[in-house]
């Protein structure tokens, strides 16, 4: 009996330490964001003028070795009540229907589905925008550097805001407000592994 039972716990201890190392093998560090050091803004043009706001609450969840980021994954929320444009009589109409609807759809998200690097801490990486309820496939290109403890992934790219129905009745005239918004980021972490 103590023979069974000996091996019993020899088994079981074998198979605890086997599943350990599988979790941990699939398992990327978490960085986390420093949200007092971080931005989320954008430009659209008014009559041909640019007009720059910005995201005042998101998260962001970073898990990818920058050596070796193909298995690595990134998920970003953005609160859209957030959005503001520096103008009160602008900020308050953000929120509403036609705009982005936050009673209906408080959060932005983006998902990754694939990190490839471009060496010299460029990566481009591919994922799905949601915004609004409407998704699209973009891919994000980000530079990353880093400095003592801290990482910032930075970059910019551009959507077409009535692909996210973003703007709409009146506001779908693209000759009073512009289809193409420009979205800036610069996102400080702290955790992610060297270059």
């Amino acid at each position: 009996m103590t023979v069974l039972r000996a091996a019993r716990r020899a088994l079981c201890m074998a198979a605890l330490t086997l599943a350990s190392a599988t979790a941990m093998a699939g398992n990327e560090p978490v960085a986390q964001l420093v949200q007092a050091s971080s931005q989320i803004g954008f430009i659209s043009k008014q009559m041909g003028v640019p007009v720059e706001g910005q995201f005042r609450k998101f998260d962001a969840q970073v898990a990818f070795d920058p050596k070796q980021p193909e298995g690595g994954t990134v998920a970003l929320q953005i609160d859209m009540a957030s959005a503001a444009l520096g103008v009160p009589q602008s900020d308050a109409e953000l929120p509403k229907a036609p705009w982005f609807d936050t009673a209906r759809f408080p959060k932005a998200s983006f998902r990754s589905s694939a990190i490839k690097s471009l060496g010299g801490g460029r990566f481009d990486i591919a994922g799905r925008l949601t915004i609004k309820g409407h998704a699209q496939e973009i891919v994000v290109p980000v530079t990353i550097t880093q400095s003592a403890d801290r990482s910032t992934a930075a970059g910019s790219f551009t959507i077409q805001r009535l692909a996210f129905k973003v703007g709409e009745g009146e506001w779908a005239d693209t000759t009073m407000i512009g289809d193409e918004v420009q979205v800036r980021f610069k996102l400080v972490l702290t955790g992610l592994r060297p270059l």
